[in-house]
């Protein structure tokens, strides 16, 4: 916690004209209004090291040029134990596809790197984070059906729902929260 404010210390990556009341926002288009300072988040963050208690990335990550080196930033700036919170379209979704400024497309899966990967510790990257949360969104029909909630309450389910099924009954976006581990 920031010790004097009393508050936490929350930064917002590509927030644009909308950001967290309180959080620092970053955002490399001069038309993000809410933006308190304008950078290339391709780049390295002009923060020091573990500084912020939340890190919060909505629905910017699949801009990017590199997934690693945008969550190795968002750990380094991030507090041990602080949050991260990643926000981006699955790729079954149509909105994952139809901006041409998306780089990645990405699964419920695709940040298990960051936490083991076939039980073993990632090659590209030492950092850790522990994933706290993954909610994966879908289409009303589906939630009343319940499989939105086999999905988000059965790592099994969820498995055989992005293998087999995830064209069908598409996703929508994730909202995942991660713990930092340092």
């Amino acid at each position: 916690m920031n010790r004097e404010a009393g508050r936490k210390r929350i930064l917002e990556l590509g927030c644009g004209r909308v950001k967290t009341p309180g959080a620092i926002g970053v955002d490399l288009n001069r038309e993000a209004t809410e933006a308190d300072l304008i950078c290339d988040l391709n780049r390295p963050l002009p923060f020091a090291d573990s500084i912020f208690d939340e890190t919060r990335a909505v629905h910017i990550i699949e801009h990017l040029d590199d997934v690693v080196r945008t969550m190795s930033e968002i750990h380094r700036v991030t507090r041990p134990g602080g949050l991260a919170y990643v926000v981006t379209p699955h790729y079954s979704d149509y909105s994952s596809w139809c901006d041409p400024t998306h780089r990645w497309h990405l699964n419920s899966f695709s940040f298990f790197y960051f936490s083991s990967l076939h039980g073993q510790h990632p090659w590209y990257t030492p950092l850790v984070l522990s994933e706290r949360r993954l909610h994966v969104e879908l289409a009303r029909i589906w939630k009343w059906l319940g499989i939105g909630w086999a999905i988000n309450h059965s790592i099994q389910f969820r498995r055989l729902w992005e293998m087999y099924l995830c064209f069908v009954v598409r996703g929508k976006q994730m909202e995942f929260t991660f713990e930092v581990v340092k």
